[in-house]
């Protein structure tokens, strides 16, 4: 068991927060909801019934302790519902939208495979993207490979480097000489260190027997998780999203069972802290969002607590000097509808776990109280500190007063 801090908490990995130990789960395809009760019930369990959704599409179970951690990793292999190897394999949550050319939950399950049977390592925080081209894609998820479908083919990146389009059949070839590459580099090497000590021809030239050239693929529109999505079968998905990236289990399970009643076939975590509820006729699909709203789930896109980014805070984090999602609900009720930015950043330390970049604003915990940094990340020197019990009335009124002055 790992307790270093900075690597990633998969099922064998757990790290230290304030509230004990935290696992993260890649999904492994979808989980039925039958599965997604079962995991419910676990985390309550062996946990402290705390779960998330994180930015990029996993989920994440908080509370464990040294004891109870190797059973919850051993009852969710049980399960088949998460990947268990060391390289995470992130794949677009709806493989059934009819946009998509590629079923990359298969292609994601021949690679895991692979990786689980070899002795590859590299840096924890590696990972590997399969986007089949449908709109829930994953153009906003950083990864240290990407494949994107092209048609027939995928596109292939590197490091953020285009290296031209392979076959579907060679992906986990491909993926494991790339990924030895990196390994080649050192223990905490990514994709970028590869590219910047050998150059993007070297790596090009390890996989070039399978490697087509293809131009840069065009940017995207964002994608939007939130509300409804066509299936290739005339079913629909249904996207809610957990608010500020935490609910509690019991939460979640009620809202599976109800899933299950209204026939859903699966349920999926999706980037953007959201969760998809797939395979709903449009009458199951309404039943879903009115019980999702009755949870305290996000089911607008335009809801402001989007457009707030909150991390565990006090006291589940040991570094945090803010009750960070406290906050976050407290001023939600002030913030405008959410516009696709997330223009709060409440960070319990400085380290900024939960939005790396800029926001609009930001509040930093510290020794000092809540920093205020305007335009910049929680790393940034705050201009201003204010008392963490004032904080809300000042932000809100501050708020209230640029509105105005914008209006």
């Amino acid at each position: 068991m790992s307790l270093v801090r900075g690597a990633c908490p998969g099922l064998s990995d757990p790290i230290p927060t304030g509230d004990g130990l935290l696992v993260r789960l890649t999904p492994r395809g979808q989980i039925d909801p039958a599965a997604f009760v079962a995991l419910c019930a676990l985390a309550q369990r062996h946990g402290n019934g705390m779960m998330e959704a994180t930015a990029r599409g996993n989920l994440q179970v908080r509370g464990l302790t040294p004891q109870s951690a190797p059973l919850f990793a051993d009852a969710i292999t049980a399960l088949r519902i998460a990947g268990t190897s060391r390289v995470p394999v992130l794949t677009d949550p709806l493989p059934e939208d009819p946009d998509a050319s590629i079923d990359s939950d298969a292609i994601a399950t021949a690679l895991s495979d692979a990786l689980e049977q070899s002795r590859l390592a590299v840096a924890p925080k590696v990972s590997v993207a399969i986007d089949g081209g449908g709109h829930l894609h994953l153009d906003a998820v950083p990864a240290d490979i990407r494949l994107r479908a092209a048609g027939a083919r995928l596109h292939l990146a590197f490091g953020g480097e285009t290296l031209g389009t392979i076959s579907a059949q060679d992906t986990v070839a491909v993926t494991l000489r790339l990924l030895e590459q990196i390994a080649a580099h050192g223990p905490a090497a990514r994709a970028k260190d590869a590219l910047r000590e050998a150059g993007v021809a070297a790596i090009r030239s390890t996989v070039a027997e399978y490697v087509e050239e293809a131009p840069s693929v065009p940017v995207r529109r964002a994608a939007e998780p939130i509300g409804l999505h066509p299936l290739r079968d005339g079913k629909l998905a249904r996207g809610v999203a957990l608010a500020f990236g935490q609910a509690d289990a019991d939460m979640l399970s009620r809202l599976a069972v109800v899933a299950g009643e209204r026939g859903a076939r699966a349920l999926r975590p999706a980037p953007g802290r959201a969760l998809l509820i797939i395979g709903l006729d449009h009458e199951g699909a309404d039943c879903i969002a009115a019980a999702a709203e009755r949870l305290g789930f996000v089911t607008r896109a335009d809801d402001p607590r989007r457009s707030i980014a909150a991390c565990a805070g006090k006291p589940a984090c040991t570094s945090a000097f803010l009750p960070t999602r406290a906050l976050a609900a407290a001023l939600a009720q002030h913030m405008p509808h959410h516009d696709g930015a997330i223009t709060l950043h409440i960070s319990g330390c400085p380290k900024g776990c939960a939005h790396p970049a800029v926001a609009a604003l930001t509040i930093v915990g510290d020794a000092r109280g809540a920093g205020i940094v305007r335009n910049g990340s929680a790393s940034a020197m705050p201009t201003r500190h204010l008392d963490p019990e004032s904080l809300v009335a000042e932000i809100a009124r501050a708020m209230q007063l640029s509105e105005a002055a914008h209006g």
